[in-house]
């Protein structure tokens, strides 16, 4: 029944995102992001170079592990997880699917997505990298036989074109240099690059966050949707796709947070 009710809900974003809002009322029951305070232009440059580094907290793997393995047991019951059906079906609508051999997650944390893939069966060679020095570790630790490197998402230390696909894994919201890092998955993409949860506000510009995530301080942005996808052009990726995670209104402002699937422009 409850898997059912999963399904059911991952095919309506709106509904999804009021379940969560009861959800967070619950007695016992924690988000994982806490505590959203709007930055104000004046303080955003201090408030990001502040919290540039707060994703190396030695702390927030084994706390994000919990809920993941949480997930992850639902995903080898058979069960709808939501964030990784939606980033499992955009992957096995891509053409060509089966021509394609090498996959980069830039922003893997513990490299549960490797897992998933492989649970999904998708034809790929998994390679993550995150900015984390403690999440590589308790990535490598986890699945010894894969590639984790600690990169900067800004300035990646990989050849151009070198994976066929590339996934920007929930890590853009965290970059004050979000432009680059969009570049360099452009830039390192043979076919196609994914951008993967991506909270955007369809009808308003960018916007940033002071949050806790995990417990930890960092900055979150939200993008300005058509902004976001102006970026994405201007660095040589055609939208070929998006999924649409959640939906909700809040404070009358619209926001989303969408998987966007991404070709590369031959050149």
């Amino acid at each position: 029944m409850i898997s059912l009710l999963r399904q059911w809900l991952g095919k309506h974003p709106r509904l999804r995102s009021a379940a969560r809002r009861i959800r967070s009322f619950i007695p016992g029951r924690h988000s994982v992001s806490t505590d959203f305070v709007q930055l104000s232009s004046a303080d955003l440059e201090s408030e990001a170079g502040r919290l540039r580094n707060s994703w190396q907290a030695d702390e927030l793997p084994a706390r994000q592990r919990v809920l993941v393995d949480r997930q992850l047991a639902h995903y080898r019951a058979g069960q709808c997880v939501d964030v990784f059906d939606v980033l499992v079906g955009a992957i096995k609508k891509l053409p060509r699917l089966n021509g394609m051999g090498s996959l980069l997650e830039i922003g893997c944390s513990s490299g549960y997505y490797s897992e998933v893939f492989g649970i999904a069966g998708l034809p790929f060679t998994y390679a993550g990298c995150d900015y984390s020095p403690a999440f590589v570790e308790l990535a490598r630790k986890t699945y010894p036989g894969l590639q984790f490197d600690v990169q900067d998402a800004t300035a990646l230390a990989y050849a151009d074109a070198q994976f066929d696909v590339v996934i920007s894994g929930c890590c853009l919201l965290h970059i004050p240099e979000y432009e680059a890092a969009i570049a360099e998955t452009a830039r390192v993409a043979r076919h196609h690059a994914i951008f993967h949860r991506t909270p955007v506000l369809p009808h308003q510009s960018t916007m940033h966050f002071r949050k806790l995530a995990y417990g930890v301080e960092t900055v979150e942005i939200h993008f300005g949707e058509a902004e976001f996808l102006a970026l994405l052009s201007k660095h040589g990726l055609a939208l070929v796709d998006a999924h649409t995670l959640d939906e909700d209104v809040h404070q009358g402002v619209k926001t989303a947070v969408r998987t966007y699937v991404c070709g590369k422009i031959k050149t």
